[in-house]
């Protein structure tokens, strides 16, 4: 399997998921030296990814797409070289201040797919909507995709094109931390900047009002069920038949990250929709009967 970060994505989504909305290029502006104690806060685990990462195979290559010679991330350096990663130098454009990771890593990607046959999986460790088609050309050529992003700044639509999609702050390691507020001057502050050209505006996705998880989640698991009952024409389901058909549908479903140790624990959690069978070590599910 092959794995490929956009790290400066990954890290300001983290930065501003942290701190509040557009607070790292507001930071960035007057220098992100003078916040040591939100850079902190902010830290990404890079093992955290790789680690969850290897549990789907193999890893024969692991490459990282930055600008290395920015403070920001030069501290990193470290690390990913200690894990086996290649990083890849990319320098940013004058004018915008994009350095164009998507097309580097999207070429990259597509090259080692036809270069190196036998790779089964593919990681795309970012959350901008720019990579869909990526994810839909990896599919197309038979690899299973999976992608991590950062809540808040990891476009749905790019969630729904690949096999697997997980919340970096779903990996097993990452400390839970609560965002912090979004500042009254975030929006204010970088307006005037964008017109002045020292900054592009940032084209990761604001996400609209979402709706509640825990209410998504209750209508995934109905619908799942409601699919099984129809096709197989049983009463009860096999539960890990039941979450395998949930992420078909809904490929950043997690139960972890909605709080829940265990499938089942989330299973139990839904006893006014669902009726549970742990009578035997095949935990079966169905839909409870209307009264």
């Amino acid at each position: 399997m092959a794995v490929y970060l956009d790290f400066d994505n990954i890290v300001i989504s983290r930065y501003d998921q942290v701190n509040g909305r557009n607070s790292f290029q507001r930071d960035k502006a007057i220098g992100l030296e003078k916040h040591p104690e939100r850079r902190a806060r902010a830290t990404v685990d890079v093992g955290a990814i790789i680690d969850f990462a290897s549990s789907f195979g193999t890893l024969v290559l692991t490459r990282a797409y930055a600008d290395w010679s920015a403070d920001v991330n030069a501290g990193y350096r470290g690390q990913l070289v200690a894990r086996a990663v290649d990083l890849v130098q990319l320098f940013p454009a004058a004018a915008y201040g994009k350095n164009g990771a998507d097309i580097r890593l999207a070429v990259d990607a597509v090259e080692d797919m036809f270069r190196l046959p036998d790779l089964t999986h593919v990681v795309v460790v970012a959350g901008d909507s720019d990579y869909i088609p990526l994810a839909q050309r990896c599919k197309r050529l038979g690899r299973y995709v999976v992608g991590i992003g950062v809540a808040g700044s990891s476009s749905r639509a790019l969630a729904a094109a690949c096999d697997d999609f997980v919340i970096y702050d779903a990996l097993p390691g990452v400390p839970v931390l609560e965002s912090a507020p979004p500042t009254a001057d975030a929006d204010a502050d970088a307006e005037p900047r964008r017109r002045a050209g020292r900054t592009k505006p940032d084209k990761r996705e604001e996400p609209e009002e979402a709706p509640d998880p825990q209410v998504t989640a209750t209508a995934l698991l109905t619908r799942a069920l409601q699919i099984g009952l129809e096709k197989d024409d049983v009463d009860w389901l096999h539960n890990s038949a039941v979450k395998a058909q949930m992420k078909r549908m809904d490929p950043s479903f997690s139960e972890k990250s909605l709080g829940f140790k265990s499938f089942s624990d989330f299973l139990r959690s839904r006893s006014d929709v669902v009726e549970l069978d742990e009578s035997s070590t095949t935990r079966m599910v169905r839909l409870r009967a209307a009264d």
